[in-house]
């Protein structure tokens, strides 16, 4: 039994998942003693608004709000739930994006810009086709394998460059990002798809549940026009959220990944041509190929995400991105350092960043608290999963200390430090042979 426990502990899954649990408890302890330090140290808190902090902090996600008496109430909450994973689903595949890209020995800051190609061509689409041309499922299906294919293109620039001009992916992706924030801005700067003027907003690009129509002879955004991601049930058990089928098109996007990467020969050629690619070339194996092709399935990831997220029929997107770019392009990374690269966890790390997100509300909406101090607990986190490698290292060695002290030839204590007569004539021969 001991001897099942210790082998289980020294699997390398085993301990990647211990990195990961640890760089999240550290993050959620430096969460917990800002929100302690704040209370104690704040006229208009104190020590019992701390502590509702810091159980929102661990358990914001089932939180149902206040009741009569002003006291914090608990249980499962649909909408909040519902909501994690609706925000989960760009981030899951941003974070596959990234990971991808990890494998095959390229860091993807791409993703942004990938994001926006993919935002840009999705609404385009989804917004340009009148809903009287086609059913709305068809303009869905064409607008987000337009998103993909825009993020594929759009992730083959670095690729080609690193591939055949051998200069860094890292400065191709910053390059390539803001060029792809300049060229939304422009594309969306002026045009039909702009709602000018809501409520007290402008700028904002009609929702996809908008449709084109023609009314007394001129082009017009109308409500309704299906195109937009079916539910399929999940709005009956989370009522309230803004979740929809595509978190189920993520998580299987993601177990695609997996298959890929762990089952098939190119999964092999790509992993093979991350460990060396000279290594690679030298078995026959096209390494510039393959780099174009991995950053081109990293794209077309964060492609399928922004295609998702604006599908949603529900979302906005405001057309002024030369300025800023969106943050789930950058928040991939820290799902994928989390996830440690493995498709699979990826799921789990980008449900657990949107929940931070939903804690983040949580604290907003329930206490004095706001919510940058889920920032603080994301960038302590984030700043662990670098290290991650370390807390391995670390793990690792522990293990090897306990394995040389439980070793049944190791010598005890008490045992004489000078080997015996045979041990000196097989080790002088073995000097002798060397």
């Amino acid at each position: 039994m001991n001897k099942q426990g210790g082998s289980l502990l020294q699997k390398e899954g085993t301990r990647t998942v211990l990195a990961s649990l640890i760089s999240i408890v550290i993050g959620l302890a430096v969460g917990s003693v800002l929100v302690l330090v704040v209370g104690l140290f704040s006229s208009n808190l104190g020590l019992a608004s701390a502590w509702e902090g810091i159980r929102l902090i661990f358990l914001g996600l089932f939180s149902t709000g206040r009741d009569q008496v002003g006291v914090l109430t608990w249980g499962f909450n649909p909408r909040s739930v519902g909501n994690m994973l609706f925000r989960a689903t760009p981030l899951i595949l941003t974070g596959l994006s990234v990971s991808v890209a990890f494998k095959t020995g390229l860091f993807n800051i791409g993703a942004p810009g990938q994001y926006l190609m993919g935002t840009m061509t999705t609404l385009a689409i989804a917004l340009g086709i009148p809903s009287s041309a086609l059913p709305g499922p068809v303009i869905w299906l064409l607008a987000f394998l337009s998103g993909i294919l825009a993020g594929a293109l759009w992730g083959c620039i670095p690729g080609l460059v690193k591939s055949f001009l051998n200069i860094n992916e890292v400065l191709a992706c910053i390059m390539t990002n803001w060029m792809a924030a300049n060229l939304v801005t422009w594309f969306f700067d002026g045009s039909k798809f702009c709602n000018t003027v809501e409520n007290t907003k402008s700028g904002y690009i009609y929702k996809t549940s908008y449709g084109l129509t023609q009314v007394d002879g001129a082009w017009t955004y109308v409500d309704g026009n299906g195109v937009q991601t079916a539910k399929l049930g999940l709005d009956k058990l989370f009522p309230g959220s803004q979740v929809n089928g595509g978190i189920l098109i993520a998580i299987l996007i993601a177990i695609g990944i997996y298959i890929l990467m762990s089952k098939t020969t190119l999964g092999y050629q790509l992993k093979a041509c991350g460990s060396n690619r000279h290594a690679a070339r030298y078995a026959g194996i096209n390494d510039k190929r393959n780099i174009v092709l991995s950053m081109a399935i990293a794209g077309a990831l964060s492609g399928a995400g922004a295609a998702l997220y604006c599908l949603a029929g529900n979302t906005e997107f405001f057309w002024s991105t030369y300025q800023s770019l969106p943050a789930e392009g950058f928040n991939g990374i820290p799902v994928a350092l989390l996830a440690a690269n493995s498709p699979i966890g990826v799921v789990f790390t980008g449900c657990f960043m949107s929940m931070l997100n939903i804690v983040g509300l949580q604290l907003t909406n329930l206490t004095a608290y706001n919510e940058y101090i889920t920032d603080v607990i994301i960038s302590v986190i984030v700043y662990l999963s670098a290290f991650s490698l370390v807390i391995k290292m670390m793990l690792n060695s522990r293990k090897k200390d306990k394995g040389l002290d439980a070793a049944p030839g190791a010598p005890s204590p008490d045992s004489p430090s000078e080997p015996d007569g045979s041990d000196a004539v097989s080790t002088e021969k073995g000097g002798e042979q060397a």
